[in-house]
C-alpha cells in the first residue's frame, strides 16, 4: 500500500508537468517551423511509443525523472549540443541550430511558460467551480529555539484561540501576536482532537523579510515561532471565470515570490539549507497528501510544484532553459554565435552544478526520510 501511495501519485504527477513543460516547448518548435525528432516522458529506454504523421516519435521511457524535446539537429536531448553535418540544406531551414536567436529564445522559454499556464489553470478551475481558498490555522514547522517550541507546540496543531480571540486562518494567527501586549501569551489548540490550552511568553526572533519591507521592519521582534502549511480550505465563494484567472494569477505570483524569498533567504543564511529536497521529497508529499488529504490537495500540489518546475528552469544555469535563454540573448546583442568551446564549458559547468545539487537535495531527503521513520 504505501507502494501504491508514494510510488503513483509520484509518477503520474511528475509525468504531467513535465508533459506541460515539454509540450510548450513542442508547440512553440512547431510553430517556429522546427522538426522535432523525439517527444519522451522519462529517460533512457524505450517502454512505449509510436512516430506521428511529422515525424515525431512520441514515447515513454524507463527512468520517470523528467523528459525532453529533440529537435532535428540535435546530438543530444538537452539540445545543448548539434550534429548537422549530414543535414541537406532542406533539412536545415528546420533545424534547431540553424533558427535564429531569438526563435531558439522563445523555444526555450515556452516551456516554464507552459507550466505556469498549467498552474494558473489549476487555480482558476478551482476558483471558479469551488470558491476561494484560505489557509488554515495549522502549524506546519515549528522554528527551533522559538516560544512555540518551548510551549511544546508540535507540527499539524491547530490554533483555535490566542488570548481568547478566535483564529480562523494563519493571517489571524500574525494579526493576535502583533496586537498582544500581555508579558505571556495564551493559546488554544487542537491536536488530535484533544483540546490543549498552553500560556507561556513569546520569543524575540527575526522575521522571513518581505517584499518592500523596511529595515525597521525586519529586525527582530517577539514572535509565536511557526510558519505556516500547504494545507487549505476552501471558501464557498461564487467567482466568475474573469475574477478566477486574475485570482489564480495573484496566487501563482505569491507562490513565485514565497519561492524566490525562501532562496534568497538560504544564500544569506537565514534559512537552513536541509530544506533543499529533491524527488524523494516530492514522492513523500505527494504520497502524504494522497493518504490524508485527497485529490483536490494533490491538485494544488501539482499547482505550485508546476510553478516551481517553471520558476528553477528560468534560472541562469546552463543545461537549463534559463542558462539557453542567457546564451540566446547574448547572440542577439553581440550579432554572432558564442564560440562552441565556450558553450560546451558553460555546459559542462552548468552540469556539474546541477548534479551537484542533485545529490545534495537526495541526502537532504534521506536525513529527512531516517528521522521521520527511525528517530
Amino acid at each position: 500500500m504505501d507502494i501504491i501511495y508514494y510510488v503513483v501519485p509520484f509518477i503520474i504527477l511528475l509525468g504531467i508537468l513535465v508533459f506541460v513543460h515539454e509540450f510548450g516547448h513542442y508547440l512553440m518548435a512547431k510553430w517556429s517551423g522546427v522538426q522535432v525528432e523525439a517527444f519522451s516522458i522519462g529517460f533512457g529506454k524505450q517502454l512505449w511509443g509510436f512516430t506521428d504523421k511529422s515525424g515525431t516519435r512520441w514515447k515513454i521511457s524507463a527512468i520517470p525523472l523528467g523528459g525532453y524535446c529533440q529537435f532535428l539537429g540535435d546530438a543530444d536531448a538537452s539540445s545543448s549540443t548539434s550534429d548537422t553535418k549530414e543535414l541537406t540544406e532542406e533539412q536545415k531551414k528546420k533545424a534547431f541550430s540553424y533558427q535564429a536567436p531569438w526563435k531558439k529564445l522563445l523555444i526555450s522559454i515556452a516551456g516554464p511558460g507552459a507550466n505556469y499556464l498549467f498552474a494558473i489553470f489549476i487555480f482558476a478551475a478551482i476558483f471558479f467551480s469551488l470558491g476561494k481558498i484560505d489557509f488554515p490555522a495549522i502549524v506546519g514547522e515549528v522554528i527551533k529555539g522559538g516560544a512555540a517550541e518551548k510551549a511544546g507546540i508540535m507540527a499539524k496543531d491547530k490554533i483555535l484561540k490566542i488570548n481568547g480571540n478566535q483564529i480562523e486562518s494563519f493571517e489571524d494567527v500574525r494579526r493576535e501576536i502583533e496586537l498582544n501586549t500581555q508579558e505571556k501569551i495564551s493559546v488554544e489548540l487542537d491536536r488530535n482532537g484533544e483540546i490543549i490550552k498552553l500560556s507561556f511568553p513569546l520569543t524575540l526572533l527575526t522575521p522571513e523579510p518581505q517584499t518592500g519591507t523596511s529595515a525597521e521592519e525586519n529586525k527582530p521582534k517577539l514572535m509565536l515561532g511557526i510558519r505556516s502549511v500547504n494545507i487549505f480550505e476552501v471558501k464557498n465563494e461564487q467567482m466568475g471565470i474573469g475574477q478566477a484567472l486574475i485570482e489564480a494569477t495573484k496566487e501563482v505570483w505569491k507562490v513565485t515570490d514565497v519561492t524566490l524569498r525562501g532562496i534568497g533567504q538560504m544564500f544569506r543564511g537565514q534559512r537552513s539549507s536541509e530544506e533543499v529536497g529533491g524527488v524523494i521529497r516530492i514522492a513523500e508529499m505527494s504520497g502524504d497528501i494522497t493518504k490524508d488529504q485527497g485529490i483536490l490537495s494533490l491538485l494544488m500540489f501539482m499547482a505550485l510544484l508546476s510553478v516551481n518546475l517553471g520558476l528553477i528552469n528560468l534560472f541562469p544555469i546552463p543545461l537549463l532553459d534559463g542558462g539557453h535563454v542567457v546564451i540566446y540573448l547574448i547572440e542577439m546583442v553581440f550579432g554572432k554565435e558564442l564560440n562552441d568551446k565556450v558553450k560546451d564549458g558553460l555546459f559542462k559547468l552548468g552540469f556539474t552544478l546541477l548534479i551537484s545539487l542533485m545529490i545534495f537535495a537526495t541526502w537532504n531527503d534521506i536525513v529527512r526520510l531516517v528521522h521521520r521513520w527511525f528517530v
